[in-house]
């Protein structure tokens, strides 16, 4: 039995069986996300600058904030974005939770995703797509199972079919289901639904963060839930 997400999410979107992003498509699908995001660069600059101001003022610098995440085919990447925390540590010197450091500076930028518009220059520079699964961090790669990993076989997104299906209000099962089916239905028309939805959802702020997160609790390591899909009688596919 395979643990995936359907068709019942699709919220009456008509998709096409998938194409690879190889060859010609992969071609047209950076040369249309580079012209897009250029073109959204220069009349988002307005907005970003004034949060980039804000940010230098209320939380110093860094301005931005980078770390890196994987991209297409499991290649890492340097992800760009406002800086949303503060750098407050424990007694221990260690950082504090994610939680404890968002400020409400942050809290407002998360809210109306104005602390990804950086990612353009991502875009920009070919790293990652308008349309995507969201990039993750390196540290999830032995997390996933061998069919969550397929993930990677297309070109992360500042938005995706999870990102329209609930965000990080989605347990993570789900959401990793709803990348693995992005890819197997992958085309530039179901792209350009995704873009046109997400708008809605994004004036809508729902789906920011789970409850007692700045976004959503750390993926578990595998045995961990392995564990818990036994217990609950799931059986994921793991391989492909």
């Amino acid at each position: 039995m395979r643990y995936c997400v359907g068709v019942t999410y699709s919220r009456g979107l008509e998709v096409k069986a998938a194409m690879k992003q190889t060859g010609w498509r992969l071609v047209v699908k950076k040369v249309l996300d580079r012209t897009f995001a250029a073109s959204l660069l220069l009349v988002a600059a307005p907005i970003l600058c004034v949060a980039a101001a804000a940010v230098r003022v209320l939380l110093g610098r860094p301005v931005f904030f980078r770390q890196t995440r994987i991209g297409l085919h499991e290649k890492t990447f340097e992800v760009i974005k406002l800086r949303t925390m503060n750098d407050a540590r424990g007694p221990d010197g260690e950082l504090l939770p994610d939680e404890q450091r968002l400020t409400r500076l942050g809290d407002c930028l998360r809210a109306t995703s104005i602390d990804e518009l950086p990612q353009l220059l991502n875009v920009v520079r070919g790293d990652l797509s308008l349309v995507g699964p969201r990039p993750l961090l390196p540290k999830y790669l032995e997390r996933y199972t061998a069919e969550e990993r397929r993930r990677h076989d297309v070109l992360p997104g500042m938005t995706g079919w999870a990102a329209i299906h609930g965000r990080n209000a989605v347990d993570w099962d789900e959401r990793l289901a709803f990348d693995i089916w992005y890819v197997d239905h992958w085309s530039l028309l179901l792209d350009a639904k995704i873009l046109a939805l997400t708008p809605g959802v994004v004036f809508a702020r729902k789906g920011i963060a789970q409850a007692g997160h700045a976004t959503m609790p750390n993926l578990p390591p595998l045995p961990e839930r392995r564990a818990a899909w036994a217990a609950a009688k799931r059986v994921p596919k793991e391989s492909t």
